[in-house]
């Protein structure tokens, strides 16, 4: 008598060791819509990284902040420390930066030559 719990819980167990089904998973998730226009997507190009920084004092006694890319293809021009950025582009590798307005910009971050929309042409270095 004393054994009898012992044994029904034995058996309790070796039944349920029987059964080799899987259990249902269950996901609060929805499906993700846009799982195959992601599969199927072009890979993503990450913008280049600054190469370096560069403060350079032109003739005029006026400062310009220049953020040289890697590639050599794009520098980020202010005028003033805190100021407006505009993005200059080269259609190749060594060639001049230009933006819409009459930006323009040759150089390297030690001597630039450049030119701002009203006025006109200067060379700054560091």
């Amino acid at each position: 008598m004393k054994n009898t719990p012992v044994y029904v819980a034995a058996l309790a167990l070796l039944s349920l060791t029987a059964c080799e089904s899987k259990p249902e998973e269950v996901s609060s998730t929805a499906p993700d819509p846009m799982a195959s226009q992601l599969a199927n997507a072009a890979p993503v190009e990450l913008p280049p990284a600054i190469s370096s920084t560069a403060t350079l004092r032109c003739g005029d006694n006026s400062l310009v902040f220049v953020d040289f890319f890697q590639g050599n293809k794009q520098v980020q021009l202010r005028t003033e420390k805190g100021g407006k950025a505009t993005m200059l582009k080269a259609a190749a590798e060594g060639g001049p930066f230009e933006a819409d307005g009459g930006y323009k910009l040759t150089g390297t971050p030690k001597s630039v030559n450049v030119t701002l929309p009203g006025k006109g042409s200067k060379t700054c270095h560091v």
